[in-house]
Protein backbone atom coordinates (compact mmCIF):
# COMPACT_ATOMS: atom_id res chain seq x y z
CA UNK A 1 0.00 0.00 0.00
CA UNK A 2 1.55 3.60 -0.81
CA UNK A 3 2.21 5.39 2.11
CA UNK A 4 0.86 9.35 1.27
CA UNK A 5 3.43 11.93 0.84
CA UNK A 6 3.60 15.09 3.64
CA UNK A 7 2.12 17.11 0.59
CA UNK A 8 -1.36 14.59 1.14
CA UNK A 9 -1.05 14.77 4.52
CA UNK A 10 -0.95 18.13 4.60
CA UNK A 11 -4.02 18.57 3.00
CA UNK A 12 -5.83 15.51 4.59
CA UNK A 13 -5.22 17.12 8.12
CA UNK A 14 -5.54 20.53 7.35
CA UNK A 15 -8.91 20.46 5.90
CA UNK A 16 -10.30 18.98 8.79
CA UNK A 17 -8.67 21.21 11.29
CA UNK A 18 -9.77 24.08 8.96
CA UNK A 19 -13.51 21.94 9.49
CA UNK A 20 -12.94 22.06 13.46
CA UNK A 21 -11.73 25.84 13.39
CA UNK A 22 -14.64 26.83 11.39
CA UNK A 23 -17.37 25.60 14.14
CA UNK A 24 -15.62 26.83 16.67
CA UNK A 25 -15.38 29.96 15.11
CA UNK A 26 -19.50 29.78 14.91
CA UNK A 27 -19.48 28.76 18.49
CA UNK A 28 -18.13 31.41 19.79
CA UNK A 29 -19.71 33.93 17.47
CA UNK A 30 -22.72 32.31 18.78
CA UNK A 31 -21.67 32.99 22.93
CA UNK A 32 -21.10 36.21 21.99
CA UNK A 33 -24.40 37.03 20.31
CA UNK A 34 -26.51 35.01 23.28
CA UNK A 35 -24.05 37.26 25.68
CA UNK A 36 -25.37 35.06 28.98
CA UNK A 37 -22.84 32.52 29.93
CA UNK A 38 -25.45 30.76 31.59
CA UNK A 39 -27.35 30.40 28.27
CA UNK A 40 -24.32 29.27 25.61
CA UNK A 41 -20.97 29.52 27.43
CA UNK A 42 -18.07 30.21 24.67
CA UNK A 43 -15.29 27.82 24.13
CA UNK A 44 -12.41 29.32 25.76
CA UNK A 45 -14.83 29.47 29.18
CA UNK A 46 -15.69 25.82 28.36
CA UNK A 47 -11.52 25.19 28.22
CA UNK A 48 -10.76 27.38 31.16
CA UNK A 49 -13.56 25.13 33.00
CA UNK A 50 -12.41 22.22 31.78
CA UNK A 51 -8.73 22.91 32.36
CA UNK A 52 -8.50 23.13 36.72
CA UNK A 53 -11.02 19.55 35.77
CA UNK A 54 -7.87 17.76 34.24
CA UNK A 55 -6.14 18.21 37.58
CA UNK A 56 -8.60 16.45 40.06
CA UNK A 57 -8.09 12.84 40.80
CA UNK A 58 -12.47 12.72 41.09
CA UNK A 59 -12.62 13.48 37.35
CA UNK A 60 -10.31 10.46 35.74
CA UNK A 61 -12.36 8.73 38.55
CA UNK A 62 -15.36 9.65 37.09
CA UNK A 63 -14.47 8.47 33.40
CA UNK A 64 -12.83 5.60 34.34
CA UNK A 65 -16.06 4.20 36.23
CA UNK A 66 -18.48 5.49 32.94
CA UNK A 67 -15.71 4.18 30.50
CA UNK A 68 -15.52 0.42 31.73
CA UNK A 69 -18.92 0.41 32.26
CA UNK A 70 -20.31 1.51 28.70
CA UNK A 71 -16.93 -0.50 26.73
CA UNK A 72 -18.29 -3.24 28.83
CA UNK A 73 -21.95 -3.29 27.43
CA UNK A 74 -20.44 -2.49 24.02
CA UNK A 75 -18.08 -5.24 23.90
CA UNK A 76 -20.54 -7.41 25.21
CA UNK A 77 -22.82 -6.71 22.23
CA UNK A 78 -20.42 -7.07 19.73
CA UNK A 79 -19.66 -10.94 21.02
CA UNK A 80 -23.34 -11.80 21.54
CA UNK A 81 -24.68 -10.19 18.58
CA UNK A 82 -21.64 -12.20 15.96
CA UNK A 83 -22.69 -15.38 18.26
CA UNK A 84 -26.29 -14.65 17.60
CA UNK A 85 -25.98 -13.38 13.44
CA UNK A 86 -24.06 -16.73 13.24
CA UNK A 87 -26.53 -19.31 14.83
CA UNK A 88 -29.19 -17.50 12.69
CA UNK A 89 -27.17 -17.70 9.21
CA UNK A 90 -27.00 -21.62 10.10
CA UNK A 91 -30.40 -22.15 11.34
CA UNK A 92 -33.71 -20.90 9.82
CA UNK A 93 -35.73 -21.93 12.89
CA UNK A 94 -33.72 -19.90 14.75
CA UNK A 95 -33.48 -16.80 12.82
CA UNK A 96 -37.47 -16.57 13.05
CA UNK A 97 -36.94 -17.03 16.76
CA UNK A 98 -34.57 -14.24 17.15
CA UNK A 99 -36.06 -11.69 15.03
CA UNK A 100 -39.08 -10.62 17.42
CA UNK A 101 -36.55 -9.81 19.94
CA UNK A 102 -34.19 -7.59 17.62
CA UNK A 103 -36.97 -6.29 16.17
CA UNK A 104 -38.34 -4.85 19.77
CA UNK A 105 -34.92 -3.92 20.16
CA UNK A 106 -34.89 -1.84 17.28
CA UNK A 107 -38.53 0.25 18.14
CA UNK A 108 -38.47 0.76 21.93
CA UNK A 109 -36.96 4.14 22.75
CA UNK A 110 -33.92 4.70 24.74
CA UNK A 111 -35.24 6.54 27.46
CA UNK A 112 -38.28 3.60 27.58
CA UNK A 113 -35.12 1.10 28.22
CA UNK A 114 -33.31 2.76 30.64
CA UNK A 115 -36.57 3.23 32.43
CA UNK A 116 -37.39 -0.39 32.64
CA UNK A 117 -33.93 -1.59 33.42
CA UNK A 118 -33.89 0.34 36.87
CA UNK A 119 -37.07 -2.24 37.57
CA UNK A 120 -34.80 -4.63 37.28
CA UNK A 121 -31.14 -3.94 38.49
CA UNK A 122 -29.11 -1.15 39.95
CA UNK A 123 -28.25 2.03 38.81
CA UNK A 124 -24.60 1.22 39.06
CA UNK A 125 -25.06 -0.91 35.80
CA UNK A 126 -27.83 0.49 34.01
CA UNK A 127 -24.79 2.06 31.27
CA UNK A 128 -23.82 -1.60 30.78
CA UNK A 129 -27.21 -3.19 30.05
CA UNK A 130 -28.56 -0.19 28.09
CA UNK A 131 -25.11 -0.26 25.84
CA UNK A 132 -25.55 -3.55 25.23
CA UNK A 133 -29.02 -3.46 24.18
CA UNK A 134 -28.50 -0.78 21.98
CA UNK A 135 -25.73 -1.98 19.79
CA UNK A 136 -26.57 -5.85 19.92
CA UNK A 137 -29.93 -5.51 17.09
CA UNK A 138 -26.69 -3.33 15.01
CA UNK A 139 -24.26 -6.02 15.38
CA UNK A 140 -26.53 -8.90 14.88
CA UNK A 141 -28.24 -7.08 11.40
CA UNK A 142 -25.09 -5.79 10.26
CA UNK A 143 -23.18 -9.47 10.83
CA UNK A 144 -26.01 -11.01 9.32
CA UNK A 145 -26.06 -9.40 6.22
CA UNK A 146 -22.37 -9.80 6.11
CA UNK A 147 -23.05 -13.21 5.88
CA UNK A 148 -25.00 -13.61 3.24
CA UNK A 149 -23.77 -11.26 0.62
CA UNK A 150 -20.57 -14.57 0.87
CA UNK A 151 -20.42 -15.81 -2.08
CA UNK A 152 -21.95 -19.07 -2.67
CA UNK A 153 -19.61 -19.93 -5.70
CA UNK A 154 -16.26 -19.69 -3.83
CA UNK A 155 -18.42 -21.79 -0.80
CA UNK A 156 -19.10 -24.42 -3.29
CA UNK A 157 -15.69 -24.56 -4.54
CA UNK A 158 -14.21 -25.00 -0.75
CA UNK A 159 -16.33 -27.95 -0.50
CA UNK A 160 -15.38 -29.63 -3.90
CA UNK A 161 -11.80 -29.37 -2.64
CA UNK A 162 -12.39 -29.88 1.05
CA UNK A 163 -11.34 -26.89 2.25
CA UNK A 164 -11.28 -26.75 6.06
CA UNK A 165 -13.65 -24.94 8.48
CA UNK A 166 -10.47 -22.67 9.77
CA UNK A 167 -8.91 -21.83 5.89
CA UNK A 168 -12.58 -21.59 5.06
CA UNK A 169 -13.45 -18.82 7.73
CA UNK A 170 -10.46 -16.90 7.20
CA UNK A 171 -10.38 -16.61 3.41
CA UNK A 172 -14.03 -16.50 2.29
CA UNK A 173 -16.13 -15.90 5.34
CA UNK A 174 -14.09 -12.77 7.37
CA UNK A 175 -13.44 -10.83 3.65
CA UNK A 176 -17.10 -10.99 3.23
CA UNK A 177 -17.88 -9.97 6.74
CA UNK A 178 -15.63 -7.70 7.61
CA UNK A 179 -16.70 -4.35 5.75
CA UNK A 180 -20.23 -4.94 7.00
CA UNK A 181 -18.73 -5.76 10.51
CA UNK A 182 -16.57 -2.49 10.29
CA UNK A 183 -19.52 -0.19 9.22
CA UNK A 184 -21.63 -2.12 12.24
CA UNK A 185 -18.56 -1.49 14.70
CA UNK A 186 -18.36 2.34 13.50
CA UNK A 187 -22.33 2.50 13.53
CA UNK A 188 -22.41 1.32 17.16
CA UNK A 189 -19.64 3.00 18.66
CA UNK A 190 -21.75 6.30 18.50
CA UNK A 191 -25.21 4.64 20.12
CA UNK A 192 -23.65 3.19 22.94
CA UNK A 193 -21.81 6.03 23.78
CA UNK A 194 -25.03 8.53 23.38
CA UNK A 195 -27.32 5.57 25.07
CA UNK A 196 -25.04 4.97 28.04
CA UNK A 197 -24.58 8.59 29.32
CA UNK A 198 -28.23 8.96 28.79
CA UNK A 199 -28.73 5.77 30.89
CA UNK A 200 -26.55 7.30 33.47
CA UNK A 201 -28.21 10.87 33.43
CA UNK A 202 -31.65 8.92 33.77
CA UNK A 203 -30.55 6.51 36.45
CA UNK A 204 -27.68 8.61 38.51
CA UNK A 205 -25.36 6.59 39.64
CA UNK A 206 -22.76 7.66 42.29
CA UNK A 207 -19.59 8.83 40.25
CA UNK A 208 -20.31 8.49 36.77
CA UNK A 209 -20.13 11.17 34.01
CA UNK A 210 -24.36 10.99 34.07
CA UNK A 211 -24.28 12.25 37.40
CA UNK A 212 -22.02 14.94 36.33
CA UNK A 213 -24.36 16.33 33.52
CA UNK A 214 -26.88 15.77 36.07
CA UNK A 215 -25.68 18.12 39.02
CA UNK A 216 -24.19 20.70 36.23
CA UNK A 217 -27.79 21.26 34.89
CA UNK A 218 -29.72 21.14 38.05
CA UNK A 219 -26.84 23.84 39.40
CA UNK A 220 -27.24 25.55 36.19
CA UNK A 221 -23.54 25.14 35.75
CA UNK A 222 -23.56 25.69 32.01
CA UNK A 223 -19.86 25.67 31.51
CA UNK A 224 -19.25 22.22 33.30
CA UNK A 225 -22.07 21.07 31.47
CA UNK A 226 -19.92 22.18 28.25
CA UNK A 227 -17.11 20.84 29.79
CA UNK A 228 -18.55 17.15 30.37
CA UNK A 229 -20.19 16.96 26.62
CA UNK A 230 -16.58 17.87 25.01
CA UNK A 231 -15.43 15.00 27.48
CA UNK A 232 -17.67 12.54 26.58
CA UNK A 233 -17.32 13.47 22.30
CA UNK A 234 -13.36 13.23 22.99
CA UNK A 235 -13.87 9.99 24.51
CA UNK A 236 -16.09 8.59 22.18
CA UNK A 237 -13.50 9.68 18.98
CA UNK A 238 -10.91 8.57 20.77
CA UNK A 239 -12.03 5.19 21.25
CA UNK A 240 -13.60 5.06 18.31
CA UNK A 241 -9.68 5.28 16.52
CA UNK A 242 -8.54 2.60 18.57
CA UNK A 243 -10.93 0.40 18.16
CA UNK A 244 -10.33 0.94 14.20
CA UNK A 245 -6.90 0.54 14.51
CA UNK A 246 -7.11 -2.74 16.39
CA UNK A 247 -9.59 -3.81 14.13
CA UNK A 248 -6.85 -2.82 11.21
CA UNK A 249 -3.70 -4.39 12.26
CA UNK A 250 -5.05 -7.62 13.49
CA UNK A 251 -6.89 -8.05 9.81
CA UNK A 252 -4.01 -6.96 8.06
Amino acid sequence: MRQPNNRELIKKYGVKIMAVCFWLLLWQLLSVYVKEAIFMASPVEVLFTLLPMLREPDFWQTICFSFIRIVAGFVLAIVTGTILAVLAYRSFIFKELIQPIIIIMKSIPVASFIILALIWIKAVNLSTLVSFLMVLPIIFTTVGEGLKSTDQKLLQMATVFHVGRIKRLRAIYIPAVLPHYISAITIGLGFCWKAGIAAEVIGIPTGSIGERLYEAKIFFMTKELFAWTVVIVLISILFEKLVMRLIKAFWQ
